[in-house]
């Protein structure tokens, strides 16, 4: 799936578009610094649409989050730099603001009736199978989101569809015949797999300083904070049986069993007391904020670090408040990290320069190597296809990718699609992975096979392209500007 996202991502933007309301109940990824330049109010601007930054870590968040399930958690920052999700998240938002701009030409809106009728149709606020506005309210709580934020982002999406919807994609019975007969050639191969982890490559200084020289910008040093900060230590203290159970009827659905059965006053009471505890902790905290915005603080130690995404002690929270604090408005409001609140002071921003070699040299290295790999794996194959001798297969179609088991599941699908666009009988492919397979058409024949849902497959592969030539078309037409820095 990783391997397909990266090989279609200008189709992919474009199809997650109405998947944005997903990001309930989801984590939030925040990142660094940017620059507002003069337009203080959005990081960008599309035609007459917007962007702002609170949209763009939004963005970034939900794209972090549904490679992080696809890599089964084992996704990280480093991992999300490689795959360019900041500039992914921002060229999904543009093209989306691309849409609303002609929305807007159309003179096209969503109702109330229509917002309504979507958010009943979301699972995250049934309750015994049913939307329920109780539900709806709490869960909105839960994830730090307001109604109006929430059903502005629905009714965005909805706008979208809709707008979409005015320009259908139809399919002919000569591309079905066309795709039927593309879906039923069946190929015996001869193939060998030429796999990049068998080169060799010299990772001597003197290769690599010429390298780093010519590359330097791609090893920066990361934006880093220097900030003075106040720390509000929890509060612990005791409550009335009648706090307790007021508290406990006011907010009883947040307090529910693994099976979402919810608990009794006695079972839910030593999380009502630290809910509690928490309250008393964040009102104090407030006071201390303000006070120490005003000058006007008085027996609270206040300490400095250094922080960045990488030398970050506090959590994601505090990097993602620091990093949108300004030289103008350098105070954050608390921040939660554990059980206690810090509120920062922004003293000065360091912003991302080009590391030295011996700083950048492990980026560097593995850089060049991976390069170098690749480079020298395709001039092997260039060498090798012509006379190269593998395994040979039955008659394959692109649908039994499996049956090449000298390659993974991922690159045997990745190899077959690409195959059925080749004309040439013997050659080499080039897979996302930097490994290339050497093929050799030996014989084909046309099989029987009969498949009913070509018309879904078709419909799919039109609109996508038609959605990228609308983009195009919308490119042209409004005017995009970008005032974040990096990107």
């Amino acid at each position: 799936m990783i391997t397909w996202m990266q090989r279609h991502k200008k189709y992919l933007i474009i199809t997650i578009w109405i998947s944005t309301i997903a990001f309930v109940g989801a984590g939030f990824v925040g990142w660094g610094q940017y620059s507002y330049g003069d337009k203080a109010g959005a990081i960008a601007k599309v035609g007459s649409v917007e962007i702002t930054m609170g949209e763009l870590q939004k963005s970034y968040s939900n794209l972090y989050n549904q490679y992080s399930q696809m890599f089964q958690g084992e996704f990280d920052e480093e991992k999300a730099k490689s795959f360019g999700l900041k500039s992914q998240a921002l060229q999904y938002l543009v093209q989306q603001a691309l849409i609303l701009n002609l929305a807007k030409s159309y003179d096209l809106q969503i109702s109330d009736a229509e917002l309504l009728n979507e958010i009943k149709t979301q699972e995250y606020f049934f309750k015994d199978g049913v939307f329920d506005k109780e539900t709806y309210i709490q869960v909105l709580l839960k994830n730090n989101l307001s109604i109006k934020e929430f059903e502005a982002d629905i009714k965005k999406d909805l706008l979208i569809k809709k707008t979409l919807n005015l320009l259908p994609v139809q399919t002919k019975e000569s591309e079905q015949n066309i795709l039927k007969t593309s879906m039923n050639i069946a190929d015996k191969i001869e193939y060998k797999l030429l796999e990049v982890d068998q080169i060799n490559i010299n990772t001597s200084d003197e290769l690599l300083k010429p390298f780093w020289g010519k590359m330097k910008s791609s090893f920066m040093s990361e934006v880093s904070y220097d900030v003075k900060y106040i720390k509000q230590p929890k509060i612990s203290q005791e409550y009335d049986e009648m706090t307790i159970t007021q508290y406990y009827n006011e907010n009883k659905l947040n307090f529910k069993n693994a099976e979402g059965k919810v608990l009794s006053l006695e079972e839910a009471k030593d999380k009502i007391v630290n809910e509690l505890d928490a309250k008393e902790s964040k009102k104090e905290a407030l006071r201390g904020y303000i006070a120490y915005k005003k000058g006007e603080l008085e027996g609270v130690d206040v300490k400095s670090a250094t922080i960045s995404i990488s030398n970050n002690p506090f959590g994601k929270d505090a990097i993602d408040a620091v990093s949108n604090l300004t030289p103008l408005s350098p105070f954050s409001k608390p921040v939660q990290v554990a059980d206690d609140y810090f509120t920062f002071e922004l003293v000065k921003i360091n912003k991302s320069q080009p590391k030295n070699y011996e700083d950048a040299k492990s980026e560097v290295v593995a850089m060049y190597v991976e390069q170098e790999k690749r480079i020298k794996l395709l001039e092997l194959a260039k060498k090798s296809f012509a006379t190269f001798k593998g395994k040979i297969t039955d008659f394959i179609t692109v649908n039994d990718f499996s049956k090449l088991t000298d390659l993974s599941s991922s690159e045997a699908n990745e190899f077959m699609n690409a195959l059925i666009t080749k004309e040439s009988k013997k050659g080499y492919i080039t897979l996302e992975s930097g490994n290339i397979v050497m093929y050799s058409i030996l014989e084909q024949k046309l099989l029987t096979n009969d498949n009913n849902d070509q018309n879904n497959v078709i419909a799919r592969l039109k609109s996508a392209m038609f959605n990228e030539g609308l983009i195009k078309n919308l490119q042209n037409k409004y005017k995009t500007e970008i005032f974040i820095e990096g990107l």
